[in-house]
């Protein structure tokens, strides 16, 4: 029986992994459109808990092959205590080769390189990143806690490191017009400043009682329908200038799925959002119903 406090998130990548809450809650727990960790007042687990916790895991699985730290940004932990469960893990299961975590952009400006390095040669194999935009405007909009040019700092980070960097950025986040392009140009060239290995768009979708969430109610943020979606992330791919990067629109909250490998396949994938915008038929699209975070 394994022991969690309150909800647990994981990237869908990690579907098949173990789950290890390291921190409880988010260190930033301030973006605007985020609902995750509202309920959780953040805290590092101490070790003998997250021993006990792999412990118990040993006894119920026996061995295992993916981990995954959370919760939110338990990179924010300090470099020893991620170095000894590191280490704990590589002991205990012989076949693990897989240990993923979330990374605030501020946590990882507070480690040094040399520490990212020690984490990664560790064994801590990918960090999940949140860019969400590359609109310095917006980013400050969202209270994501950074500037433009340290997002990118802490992007550069974790690539220069060798760990693997799997980022995030958010469709519709700017709402509809002129803004909805500016966002997307501007993501664009912060992913390629970046270059993540890994690359995914969600779509927004508004949470209750989140700060966005009352601004929808307000009348004070619309919401893009979703072919206007489909056009800021025509936008998005045709900025990308990453090369090699796995790119993906497979989460739950998008409206139309897209998997490829950058600059590979970018103009197959404009093809395809080209034809689906010429023929504005909702019945190519998730429909709103069988979307979720």
């Amino acid at each position: 029986m394994m022991r969690y406090e309150g909800s647990i998130y994981r990237p869908p990548s990690e579907a098949r992994s173990y789950i290890l809450q390291c921190t409880v809650g988010c260190s930033h727990n301030g973006c605007t459109f985020c609902g995750m960790y509202k309920d959780k007042k953040y805290r590092v687990r101490s070790l003998e808990e997250i021993k006990a916790d792999i412990r118990m895991a040993k006894l119920y699985y026996g061995d295992l092959q993916k981990v995954f730290l959370a919760d939110g940004d338990a990179l924010a932990m300090q470099t020893d205590e991620l170095l000894e469960i590191l280490n704990y893990l590589y002991r205990l299961f012989p076949s693990l080769y897989h240990v993923g975590i979330y990374a605030g952009p501020q946590s990882i400006l507070q480690k040094t390189e040399e520490e990212l390095q020690m984490l990664k040669q560790a064994g801590l194999t990918i960090a999940y990143l949140g860019i969400e935009t590359g609109d310095e405007r917006l980013l400050k909009e969202i209270n994501k806690g950074v500037t433009y040019e340290e997002m990118v700092e802490a992007g550069q980070k974790i690539v220069r490191s060798g760990i693997k960097l799997s980022a995030t950025v958010l469709l519709g986040l700017a709402g509809p017009g002129e803004r909805s392009a500016e966002h997307a140009a501007a993501t664009a060239r912060i992913c390629n400043e970046i270059n993540p290995d890994f690359l995914a768009a969600l779509t927004l979708m508004v949470v209750p009682g989140t700060v966005l969430h009352r601004r929808v109610q307000q009348g004070k943020f619309k919401l893009l329908d979703p072919f206007e979606i489909l056009e800021e992330m025509r936008i998005l791919i045709e900025g990308l200038e990453v090369d090699g990067c796995e790119f993906r629109s497979n989460h739950a909250s998008n409206y139309l799925p897209i998997k490829g490998t950058l600059r590979r396949d970018k103009e197959s994938i404009l093809g395809l959002l080209d034809s689906i915008l010429q023929k504005q038929d909702e019945r190519f699209l998730r429909p709103e119903y069988m979307r979720g975070l």
